[in-house]
């Protein structure tokens, strides 16, 4: 076994996640909404009960979580997990490292996200999040989020179309440093297989004699506040 870390399949990022079981403020329990520009997520349902909200262009839905459950939606799907006791993902992320680099998009009111130090200021948590951070910050801007959220859901289609449109306009100044991250993770993964299918073709066996087995013995961080709830977090490249 070769003690360097390498990519995970297809570039992609894995986490635990324990969802926050504190209520927000219209009575349910959970995360944060919010909805991701380029980067579809999964679930993997480990440990108790809840939902999953989302909000899309076909409308509003409800995905029951439990043991044994994956799930899992597009960009611009809004997203919202609800704990109804205990509730506990494996989560994974398409091109891992785009939503540590800013592709996740809080709902919050219209006035804050059209102005993008509101919202900097709305989304910042102390230390960034760090394990041991004061978990207030992360429940104080799950209920600024849920607020926008109910609005959202009220306001029909027009709505969603005006909040995918703010959410473009405030990522807009990352785009340059998004796709830098997507070549050298996604893509690159992406491009090494069509070089070994070639490869595969010409009957040229040389990568298969390159293959090594990696493993991670523990999160490299516990508790890290997220948008959703405490994550234990694993290297996302090598």
């Amino acid at each position: 076994m070769r003690d360097r870390p390498a990519p995970l399949p297809g570039g992609v990022g894995v986490s635990r996640l324990r969802v926050y079981d504190t209520v927000a403020p219209d009575g349910l329990v959970g995360g944060t909404p919010h909805v991701h520009l380029c980067c579809t997520e999964g679930y993997v349902v480990t440990d108790g009960e809840g939902a999953v909200q989302t909000l899309t262009t076909a409308g509003y839905r409800e995905t029951p979580l439990r043991p044994g459950v994956v799930v899992w939606f597009e960009p611009g799907t809004v997203h919202r997990l609800v704990n109804t006791g205990g509730l506990s993902i494996v989560v994974l992320m398409q091109n891992s490292g785009l939503p540590e680099a800013g592709d996740a998009v809080l709902t919050f009111p219209p006035e804050v996200l059209a102005d993008p130090a509101a919202y900097d200021a709305a989304a910042a948590l102390p230390d960034g999040g760090a394990p041991g951070a004061d978990v207030h910050a992360a429940y104080r801007r799950r209920d600024l989020a849920v607020t926008g959220f109910q609005a959202l859901r009220s306001g029909g289609p027009a709505a969603l179309a005006a909040f995918h449109a703010a959410a473009v306009a405030l990522r807009q100044p990352l785009l340059t440093r998004w796709r830098q991250r997507w070549e050298a993770g996604a893509g690159r993964a992406a491009a090494d297989t069509a070089e070994q299918l070639d490869a595969l073709e010409r009957g040229d066996p040389g990568h298969l004699g390159d293959a090594g087995v990696y493993a991670v013995n523990e999160p490299v961080e516990r508790g890290r506040l997220g948008m959703c709830g405490l994550l234990d977090t694993y290297p996302a490249a090598g």
